[in-house]
């Protein structure tokens, strides 16, 4: 009988309904949690290549306060602003595919080639850059946002398969804190590195072959669903299937990959249009934020790179450790039944968003000789922000596990405009990075996004799956 249960699943499922049988989740360390952490790692290393950016240039452009022995560049405010910005010139381009590429090939091919490209392209930044200036460096940027477009959707559509329902939150979330660890890593790390006897370019070197050794031990432990992995024990495989309502056999499998995209459904659901309002808000302010920190601190402060790279670093180490307080606190709020998932997702939204757009208002307020403050309202702003992952971050399983990548691609195609724009809009009204006047324009007009995005994702925004997605799904079994 337990070799009947293992090989029949089907089977397994119609015996369960209807007898409550209580079956095993497997190991307590099992394969799922095992892909949530490379998750972790591999968006990490994305992030930290993504987001480093802004402390090279500062190392780039005043050697003196980094490591003098490495050439120094002369580049305008408005050329700054475009190689900030050109990561995301590409990155927008690659969006709307991604999710097509991931039902095509996989996430877990998809993933593979996007880390392992964006890696080996920014090694070619320290070669290149004495002959082809500026330019040379909104080439490489531009390249390797056109291989991380695919990074998110890959990831996504990777937790819809592997994460059963009641644990959805807790290793969405873990995979997801990969984003404050690579922002963090970008800023800290990066900085490091560039005051050391590897200067600026060993902010590539490091990058690379982080990146390098993450894909050879995604190759060996990575699998794109739980019927293809190779290590996953029985027990844990039928857990998650049954957990998501999936038939366990390829066959099924592949006529769901077959299913057609429902795109007039999705262009015109509420709660998408909802989540896409919510992920462009955060998207324009998080960014801003980001790129503005260091050049903020340097001009108001006159912060010399080590000084610098420590106090723009410390509110995304606040930030990698509340997005595991959010996490604990979300699952006990779910367990004992405080909150509702959509209460608990608008909740951590509203404290997301609401929070740092109360601080950004505050921070246009401050002198220049209250420094303090300034770095206090600071870690508040990013440190409450970690809990918008949890908030509208991971709706887009909720509103439709099926078509996750899709939805995700869509989302984030818009969502990826934003931090194209805002190092442009910035550099056009701080002209002059020792203005503090000028830089309590920019904030007011993030806070203002964030208030914005959020009342239109309280109001539209929801968990429950969407019509679309379960029709299909009935239609196809």
């Amino acid at each position: 009988m337990a070799e009947k249960l293992k090989d029949d699943n089907s089977w397994f499922k119609r015996f369960h309904n209807k007898y409550n049988v209580i079956y095993s989740r497997g190991p307590l360390i099992g394969q799922r949690h095992v892909q949530a952490v490379l998750l972790f790692f591999g968006i990490s290393i994305n992030y930290m290549t993504k987001y480093s950016a802004s402390i090279s240039l500062v190392a780039m452009t005043n050697a003196l306060t980094t490591n003098p022995n490495f050439p120094q560049y002369d580049w305008s405010e408005a050329e700054k602003s475009y190689i900030l910005s050109s990561f995301f010139w590409g990155y927008v381009v690659t969006q709307l595919p991604a999710g097509y590429v991931c039902k095509r090939y996989g996430a877990k091919a998809t993933l593979l080639a996007a880390t392992l490209g964006s890696s080996l392209v920014g090694l070619v930044l320290p070669f290149t850059l004495k002959w082809g200036d500026w330019q040379i460096f909104c080439a490489v940027r531009v390249l390797q946002g056109l291989l991380q477009g695919f990074d998110l959707a890959a990831a996504y559509a990777h937790l819809a398969n592997w994460c059963p329902v009641k644990e959805r939150n807790r290793l969405g979330a873990l995979a997801s804190s990969g984003i404050e660890c690579g922002t963090l890593l970008g800023m800290l790390v990066s900085g490091i590195i560039a005051t050391s006897s590897l200067g600026w370019p060993g902010i590539s070197y490091i990058a690379c072959a982080a990146g390098v050794i993450w894909c050879g031990l995604w190759e060996i432990l990575g699998s794109s669903t739980p019927n293809t992995s190779k290590l996953i024990t029985p027990e844990e495989r039928l857990y998650i299937l049954t957990s998501l309502e999936k038939k366990a056999s390829k066959d099924s499998e592949a006529t769901r990959k077959s299913i057609p995209i429902p795109w007039k459904a999705i262009l015109t659901s509420p709660p998408v249009w909802a989540l896409l309002v919510a992920r462009s808000s955060e998207a324009w302010c998080f960014s801003a934020i980001q790129a503005a920190i260091p050049n903020y601190m340097n001009g108001v402060f006159a912060m010399d790179m080590k000084s610098n790279t420590f106090y723009s670093a410390l509110p995304f180490i606040v930030l990698w450790i509340m997005s595991y307080v959010y996490l604990v606190l979300a699952d006990v709020l779910l367990n004992y039944k405080v909150l509702t998932l959509n209460g608990l997702r608008k909740t951590y939204n509203s404290i997301s968003f609401w929070i740092p757009a109360a601080c950004l208002f505050g921070l246009g307020l401050l002198e220049v000789q209250q420094q303090v403050l300034a770095a206090i309202l600071l870690i508040v702003i990013v440190a409450t922000n970690a809990g918008n992952m949890i908030g509208s971050g991971l709706n887009v399983i909720d509103l439709s596990p099926n078509h996750t990548g899709i939805v995700m691609s869509l989302i984030n195609a818009t969502a990826t405009i934003m931090p194209i724009l805002t190092p442009i809009v910035a550099s056009a009204i701080v002209e002059d990075n020792s203005n503090y006047r000028q830089w309590q324009i920019l904030f007011a007009i993030c806070g203002s996004v964030y208030t914005v995005g959020n009342i239109i994702y309280l109001i539209w925004g929801s968990t429950d799956p969407q019509p679309w997605n379960r029709l299909l799904i009935e239609r196809n079994i």
